[in-house]
């Protein structure tokens, strides 16, 4: 397999820290040479409140993807998170620097620049700015104007903010490694490129990205995203529920919570107790049982009850979580314009009763979606949990911004890493000038 242009990408989750290391290879597909993902440190609700110990933890996720991958990475795509993420819709009008012939690319990139010209407060900085549709002389939902004739060219697009503190720390994270930042990627975008049809996008669609400390909120309309936001609150939460309400410690709390999200899929039970008539079992009382013993909980916790940890515990904050969710929905003023309904996703998504409390709250078809378009080594990232990672990837391939792996890569992580002054240092820097 050719490996002549490799992408990475690193997930800094609340949660989990996750970098991906993938070649390219056809339209809209990756193919994924090396995963790691470690527990995060120094993050809180998506954002890095020790600057060491997240480094820490990128370097030991990083160093880990480059030895499954056998190749360095020179320059990764980052995802961003935190309640700090705000968006808003703007307007860019500008006249055709040529009437007489057709729109160019330079036409279309001064309307997007006008568009971006918005007063935001010196502690934001715009992350995306993405066109949800052009007007050329009046006639609207033109998807590419360039090479068509008009005079007056607009553009309606969506801006993605983040706060200029929790950017730039996200970046001195990366950059400490060696490692050139290709782009901060806003991760419910991301996570959209990995989840989300072509289909669901035109016809509208709201994408619920529930992650470890925070869950994104991203609103497509008409093919285009058009309302971003992000709520502190995601699994996590849950987690710490279950460790107040059992008095247990968090480790025991998160080991139930996984347990019991992936009861369906556990062996079905024995045949004589699987024919055992349903009102006997309940006659016995044991149905209201969860079994604990095989977890091996420090607390020695053998048995739950199971109205009593779902009911009691799992399901309030579920429902608080997609009741802030159709909050946001309803602050966007796109409520009622997403037949498609809600996609969910991230690693919260798995949690018993999460789709059961999405609909009941939101009353919208609700389904849990798992990265798509890629292949390779993807057995450990098929999975909810991985959708922004996995999205990062194909948001830079759709950019198109790729490193050449190998010597030159190699070449530019040390040149990164090691601070040489004098002439070997300008030797260096003069190289790096030359690197794609």
């Amino acid at each position: 397999m050719a490996r002549d242009r490799t992408i990475s990408s690193i997930d800094i989750g609340s949660s989990k820290i996750t970098t991906l290391i993938a070649s390219m290879a056809e339209e809209d597909t990756v193919n994924v040479l090396g995963v790691s993902t470690v527990p995060s440190r120094g993050l809180r609700k998506g954002q890095v409140v020790n600057i060491e110990e997240a480094t820490a933890s990128i370097s030991q996720s990083l160093e880990a993807a480059e030895r499954m991958a056998g190749t360095t990475v020179g320059m990764a795509y980052v995802g961003i998170g935190g309640n700090h993420i705000t968006s808003l819709n703007s307007h860019g009008v500008v006249a055709v620097a040529e009437p007489e012939k057709e729109i160019t690319p330079q036409d279309v990139a001064r309307v997007i620049d006008a568009a971006k010209a918005v007063q935001l407060p010196s502690s934001r900085e715009v992350l995306h700015v993405l066109p949800r549709g052009y007007i050329v002389d009046g006639q609207e939902g033109i998807v590419d104007p360039v090479g068509m004739s008009g005079v007056r060219l607009e553009v309606d697009t969506h801006l993605v903010t983040g706060g200029a503190t929790a950017i730039r720390n996200h970046h001195k994270c990366i950059e400490e490694l060696g490692v050139d930042v290709a782009g901060i990627v806003f991760g419910g975008l991301a996570s959209s490129y990995a989840t989300i049809s072509d289909t669901e996008r035109e016809l509208g669609v709201i994408l619920v990205d529930v992650g470890g400390g925070t869950t994104d909120v991203a609103i497509f309309i008409e093919g285009a995203l058009s309302y971003s936001s992000v709520i502190p609150i995601g699994a996590i939460n849950i987690t710490k529920d279950i460790a107040a309400g059992l008095r247990i410690s968090l480790e025991s709390a998160e080991k139930i919570k996984i347990a019991l999200s992936a009861k369906p899929k556990m062996p079905v039970l024995p045949e004589d107790e699987e024919t055992e008539p349903p009102k006997k079992k309940a006659a016995e009382g044991k149905d209201d049982e969860i079994d604990l013993s095989h977890l091996g909980l420090p607390e020695e916790m053998r048995s739950v009850s199971k109205k009593t940890l779902i009911d009691g515990i799992v399901r309030p904050r579920l429902n608080e979580i997609f009741t802030m969710v159709g909050l946001e929905i309803k602050r966007s003023g796109f409520g009622g314009m997403t037949p498609s309904g809600i996609v969910l996703t991230g690693g919260g998504a798995l949690t018993v009763g999460a789709v059961d409390a999405a609909r009941r709250n939101l009353a919208m078809p609700v389904h849990t979606a798992i990265p798509g378009k890629i292949s390779g080594l993807i057995d450990e990232i098929t999975s909810p949990a991985y959708a922004a990672s996995v999205g990062f990837l194909l948001y830079g391939a759709r950019t198109g911004k790729a490193q050449p792996s190998g010597g030159l890569a190699t070449l530019t992580r040390l040149g990164a890493r090691i601070q040489v002054k004098g002439i070997a240092g300008k030797v260096i820097d003069l190289v790096k000038s030359f690197l794609p």
